[in-house]
């Protein structure tokens, strides 16, 4: 089923693009080409804070990045030219309903890009839309078979936005259902995917609060000889604090072996040099340390838990 996995994984990612383009520049679509000079310049920002965090004590081997092809193409070949690992996005930014950024010739572009991992991005509900599920699930397979077929792993980022009716059920309170509904409803869009013929090597997770939530996830991700499925946790652009949390919970459970923070490593730094507040070196140096930080609060709590075993 599963090409196998990397253990630990800490990814920068900063595949970003629609809101990324909209909300750090106030651009509007489609771009000119000075404009996207400048978010690729800035993507480049984030790579060098990346490299730099390398050089204090982020282990290479584990560390990696996620980007886009439309804006970090030159990014993807650096890197993949020192030999770190690297993760490709192939949906179409900014759609609701998963669909191939470049349509029929999303394997070419895999191919020419070699990354250690092909990203998707996929918002599932299964009390959703039954026919946008099962279109969803079509071209997930082709993806997970391209994948299989060429030997490469095959990273699933989940996401399970809310129903009308779900947050009706919670009287429109996000946390309560992050909290008490989406675990389980991430539990059964696993599985349905899963019976769909979707087989991720690595399932990304929006943060969960609670330690049983997490290790249901690891035991759905794993059934039925799924050995070597891992988990890893997404920071969802939420505060420090949340991230922390969402971190330390996830470090001690069996089956989550890192995790894929992106805007909350980045966007206060990238958008105060945008603005010229401070210099790219200062930007840089930030999203090392911040990134760094990360690494240091996973691998203090997965310590914690192997002692505590």
């Amino acid at each position: 089923m599963s090409v196998g996995y990397i253990e630990p994984l800490y990814l920068l990612p900063f595949d970003h693009r629609n809101s990324y383009v909209t909300g750090m520049f106030d651009y509007e679509l489609p771009l000119t080409a000075q404009q996207h000079q400048t978010v690729a310049d800035s993507k480049r920002v984030i790579y060098e804070g990346f490299r730099q965090a390398l050089q204090c004590d982020v282990p290479g081997e584990s560390a990696g990045i996620l980007v886009d092809e439309e804006f970090g193409a030159e990014i993807l070949r650096d890197a993949a030219g020192h030999g770190y690992v690297t993760a490709l996005s192939t949906e179409k930014s900014g759609s609701d309903e998963f669909e191939f950024e470049y349509g029929d010739a999303f394997a070419e572009h895999i191919e020419a890009f070699d990354p250690t991992f092909a990203k998707v991005l996929v918002r599932y509900n299964p009390e959703g839309d039954v026919e946008s599920n099962r279109r969803q699930s079509c071209r997930l397979k082709q993806l997970c078979d391209v994948c299989r077929r060429t030997n490469r792993r095959f990273m699933f980022e989940l996401l399970v936005p809310a129903t009308k009716a779900q947050l009706n059920g919670v009287q429109s309170d996000q946390h309560q259902y992050d909290l008490k509904v989406r675990p389980e409803l991430m539990l059964q869009s696993i599985r349905a995917l899963q019976d769909a013929g979707v087989e991720p090597d690595i399932w990304k997770i929006e943060g969960l609060d609670q330690r049983e939530d997490c290790e249901r996830v690891v035991e759905v991700a794993r059934r039925d000889g799924r050995r070597e499925v891992a988990c890893i946790v997404l920071g969802r652009g939420a505060d420090q604090k949340k991230v922390v949390s969402w971190l330390e919970t996830a470090a001690k459970v069996a089956g989550f072996t890192g995790f894929a923070v992106g805007r909350t490593t980045f966007w206060d730094a990238v958008k105060d040099f945008t603005a010229g507040t401070i210099t790219r070196p200062d930007a840089v140096t930030r999203i090392a340390e911040r990134f760094r930080r990360w690494v240091e609060i996973f691998e203090e709590a997965r310590a914690a838990r192997g002692r505590a075993a």
